[in-house]
């Protein structure tokens, strides 16, 4: 007889699947039936009725984890907006979250603004969704496969339109970046803005984050008000594309725009006569060739596009691990390659939106006959944004009060000293998120003071986060790398007139004001049940904090959500998520932060140690041995003890494991994987068995996931150095 396909399952049996596959999910009831009560309305709700036959393959297909994460609740606002992975369901980002967002959004501004004539810009990324974590059934109509930032930005705008808002959208086929966006909506004066884009998250995430007037992000309790009417949203109206176009609701972006936010970022130099270094540029496949590559080429700088990382592609095909973040060095290993091959001294990288920038410098050869190698050294997001106040202050200005540097509480401690080195005044306790920073600004424009600071706009030089932004105009109030980068480059020229290199600059630096050594840990955890472990870290460790950390005795600790703390008053409930950060203080010189962040699925500890004024190089070059070695010490005990209290136990050479790979996968990796495959080694299992159980033990680890655990694999060998298989170990992971 021929074989039956079975009947799909009832809408009531579905539920009554998901809640016995839901059961052994370790998270609070309270989260299983949220879950449930979400997937009976995408179920049984017309609106979600293109949804349905996906929903049903993965509940067929006993995809539980999938589906219990992707409707136990309405995707969050961030800092800003919503971010996410694309996909089916409350928890994901989807034309329906997207454009209810987008509606909620379009009713704060009504409500702010009145009934007049609002209008908002629109920009977007080049990501396109095609599923590469296999998420989702390829058995069922998949209304989301293949949307791109560019289709998103348009059901935004049909959304905007028929909330008779006017809409100015970028030509077809020409993403912007998040920096130019933020100077459109201050040059067109418009109400608000809107950017789609997951920034330097993995491919298949997308998002939305909304601006205000300003060319910044609401503030608390102001993006409360926002979220409030997001969450009321209970319909979306769309006015069709064409339509709103013929009535004159959505409109093209002109040419103009673009070459006013150049000419603002050309105002910014400080050596305009400085043109001498020749540069490599990478977009790792994203908007910034049309910021940070026009920038230096309108100044007049030699400058070349690295050509495999060039062409928009939101798969980010040529990227290693497919995450385009230019705090990752090996992004860009391409274009330092490249940088060999013309003969650049200094490469810039961007992520896809162009709002942070990566940096490496080519070390100086005192034989011009060497043969070896040439080494390049990568830039962390601190050091770049020391440099960049270095370019500023260094260079006098015309001011009467001192400059302002404005940071996050997270950001180096040597921006403030170097800062203040020059003279400046230093706002250095705000919230992460660079909004707080744009708000800074804005209260200088407003009230000639901000944090106890007094200052107009004139005297603002420097806005920075250690996640490699920064801002160096008040033309726009977000962070752009393409001011950055110009003056980089200019620094770089001048200093190259000596014979020098940006590293001399930093060694100089260090040496006037103290080493201080950053590290950070981040620790991935995905789905409902990582985000109840995150949860539960920052219960347990705001309850009862640790007493020392590192051999080092902790003499404060601070709860940024202490209403009698330097924050004050909790005012909303975006408020005391902005809030939910930890500080622990150690003695003059060390501190540790956590704080979960508020766009990826993962918490991050931020260590910092520092050091003491030098006068001569080869003790420098001690400091910075011993305080390195200090800071990982800090790091690696403090990820120990955290992940201990949630019954998580790792060896130190595991967490040297990229910070790309989730947790579990760490376990998996120290418990599974290195005994595997040690006992193959042990036992000269042949070449193919032992490439064969890599490949399949690696699975689900991510892209290029030999190179996500090789440093786990050589902090193994540190911790084994006698054992006889360590040199095959070391080869097979050399790449």
């Amino acid at each position: 007889m021929p074989s039956q396909t079975p009947a799909p399952l009832s809408t009531s049996a579905l539920l009554h699947a998901a809640r016995e596959g839901f059961a052994s999910a370790a998270v609070a009831p309270a989260v299983r039936e949220a879950a449930l009560a979400n997937l009976e309305r995408w179920l049984t709700e017309p609106t979600f009725r293109s949804y349905q036959p996906q929903i049903v393959a993965l509940a067929e297909a006993g995809q539980w984890a999938t589906l219990l994460d992707s409707f136990y609740q309405v995707i969050p606002f961030g800092t800003g907006g919503r971010r996410g992975t694309v996909g089916i369901g409350p928890n994901r980002i989807n034309p329906w979250t997207l454009g209810a967002s987008v509606q909620g959004h379009a009713a704060f501004l009504r409500k702010r603004a009145g009934e007049g004539p609002l209008c908002v810009v629109i920009a977007n990324d080049v990501r396109r969704f095609m599923d590469a974590r296999g998420a989702l059934s390829t058995a069922a109509m998949n209304p989301v496969m293949g949307l791109t930032s560019r289709d998103f930005a348009e059901i935004a705008a049909e959304v905007y339109a028929a909330a008779g808002i006017t809409v100015y959208l970028p030509p077809a086929g020409q993403p912007m970046s998040t920096p130019e966006l933020s100077f459109a909506i201050r040059f067109l004066q418009a109400t608000g803005g809107l950017n789609v884009s997951a920034s330097h998250n993995p491919p298949d995430d997308n998002g939305g984050k909304f601006y205000n007037a300003a060319g910044g992000q609401e503030i608390p309790p102001q993006d409360e008000e926002m979220a409030q009417e997001v969450e009321a949203v209970s319909h979306v109206d769309r006015m069709p594309l064409d339509r709103a176009r013929a009535v004159g609701l959505i409109r093209e972006l002109g040419p103009e725009v673009h070459q006013a936010y150049i000419a603002a970022n050309l105002r910014c130099s400080r050596r305009p006569q400085a043109r001498g270094a020749k540069v490599v540029f990478t977009a790792l496949h994203g908007t910034g060739r049309r910021t940070v590559y026009a920038l230096l080429q309108a100044a007049g700088f030699d400058v070349s596009l690295e050509p495999t990382q060039s062409a928009y592609d939101g798969a980010f095909p040529k990227v290693p691990f497919g995450v385009p973040n230019p705090e990752v060095p090996r992004t860009m290993d391409a274009a330092v390659a490249h940088a060999e091959r013309v003969g650049a001294g200094l490469v810039f990288a961007c992520d896809p939106d162009a709002d942070r920038l990566g940096m490496m410098v080519r070390e100086a050869q005192s034989d011009p006959s060497a043969t070896d190698p040439a080494r390049w050294r990568f830039f962390t997001g601190n050091e770049i944004a020391v440099l960049v106040a270095h370019a500023i202050l260094s260079v006098p200005g015309p001011r009467t009060r001192p400059p302002i540097v404005m940071k996050t509480e997270v950001t180096s401690g040597q921006l403030s000293r170097v800062a203040r080195y020059h003279g400046a005044a230093v706002v250095g306790h705000l919230l992460v998120g660079f909004k707080y920073i744009g708000d800074g600004i804005g209260q200088l424009e407003a009230k000639g003071a901000f944090a106890g600071v007094e200052g107009g706009l004139a005297d603002f030089a420097l806005g920075a986060e250690e996640s490699h932004g920064v801002l160096v105009t008040t033309e726009l109030r977000d962070k752009d790398a393409a001011g950055a980068a110009l003056l980089l480059a200019e620094l770089a020229s001048e200093e190259a007139t000596r014979g020098r290199t940006l590293i001399n600059t930093l060694e100089d630096l260090w040496m006037r004001t103290g080493y201080v050594r950053n590290d950070l840990i981040s620790t991935v955890m995905r789905g409902a049940a990582g985000r109840a472990t995150i949860q539960e870290l920052q219960r347990s460790l705001r309850e009862r904090p640790l007493r020392t950390i590192g051999g080092l005795a902790v003499t404060a600790f601070y709860d940024r959500q202490d209403e009698a703390g330097v924050f004050g008053p909790l005012l909303s409930e975006t408020d005391r998520a902005s809030r939910d950060v930890l500080v622990w203080v150690l003695g003059e010189e060390g501190r540790v932060i956590l704080r979960p962040s508020g766009t990826e699925p993962k918490n991050k500890v931020y260590v910092e140690l520092a050091g003491q004024p030098v006068d001569d190089p080869s003790d420098l070059r001690a400091e910075i041995s011993r305080v390195n070695r200090a800071a990982r010490a800090l790091a690696l005990d403090f990820a120990v003890q955290m992940l201990g209290l949630v019954g998580i136990h790792l060896p130190t050479w595991a967490l040297a494991v990229s910070d790309l790979v989730a947790v579990e996968q760490k376990v998996h990796f120290a418990n599974v994987f290195m005994p595997g495959l040690i006992s193959r080694l042990e036992a000269n299992a042949p070449e193919a068995e032992l490439q064969r159980f890599i490949d399949q033990g690696l699975t689900g680890y991510g892209k290029d996931a030999r190179g996500l655990v090789a440093d786990g694999v050589r902090a193994y060998v540190e911790a084994h150095p006698r054992a006889a298989y360590t040199p095959q170990l070391l080869r097979t992971f050399s790449g």
